[in-house]
């Protein structure tokens, strides 16, 4: 199991049945591969839809935000971005899952842009990341050169502040509570130096870590 897999069955687990999720580009899509049996989620895509279904099936010409070619499953809605940003501005949006590229420890999140590089584009994730009930980034802990993305303060363009619920890498799962970025979990076979020495920004641990549950079921989408 790679990393970004591993990452994504463990987000898997936080995800209830009957919520409306928002899954970034990228690292996030994986997520709805792995959902417990007993969990059916309804997925949303700024670009105009309710209740996405697997890549696995596309549909001619229909593609989500990132522009990769989707499914849509019975019952499901079509509309504008207007309307699909007023869902989510609006706090209809239960979980969002997004990539990252820093996270600091004053829970602010960058993940945009890296300046000097080309992107394509915010995106939605500013109103997502506002918006949305619960903020979960699914990345890996460090960045390709192995610096690290988790520091005291991010030093990329910010994408949104003080907005973060939870971190989920390869190597543990950090939550922020009541100002403090608290290590709740380790993945397995991971020791807490590993993650101390990986990790810039200050990390409280309240009583015992546990070891990280990875989701085990199989596309349900």
């Amino acid at each position: 199991m790679n990393a970004k897999e591993l990452i994504a069955r463990r987000v898997a687990l936080e995800l209830h049945d009957g919520d409306i999720v928002n899954l970034g580009i990228g690292l996030p899509t994986l997520v709805a591969n792995f959902l417990p049996k007993d969990v059916e989620i309804t997925l949303q895509s700024e670009n105009g839809f309710l209740g996405l279904g697997p890549v696995t099936e596309p549909c001619p010409d229909l593609v989500n935000a990132g522009g990769q070619p989707c499914g849509i499953l019975p019952g499901a809605a079509m509309f504008d971005s207007a309307t699909s940003f007023a869902l989510i501005r609006g706090g209809h949006i239960d979980t969002s899952v997004l990539g990252g590229l820093q996270v600091d420890q004053d829970a602010d999140l960058a993940n945009w842009m890296v300046p000097g590089k080309m992107v394509p584009g915010m995106g939605g994730a500013m109103d997502l990341v506002i918006g949305a009930h619960k903020v979960i980034i699914a990345m890996e802990h460090c960045a390709k050169d192995g610096s690290a993305k988790i520091l005291p303060r991010c030093t990329l363009p910010l994408t949104a502040k003080h907005v973060v619920d939870m971190i989920v890498t390869e190597l543990c799962v950090l939550v922020f509570e009541n100002g403090q970025l608290v290590l709740k979990e380790l993945a397995p076979g991971v020791s807490l130096s590993t993650v101390l020495d990986k990790t810039m920004a200050v990390i409280t641990i309240l009583g015992d870590l546990k070891v990280m549950p990875i989701a085990m079921d199989g596309p349900t989408l």
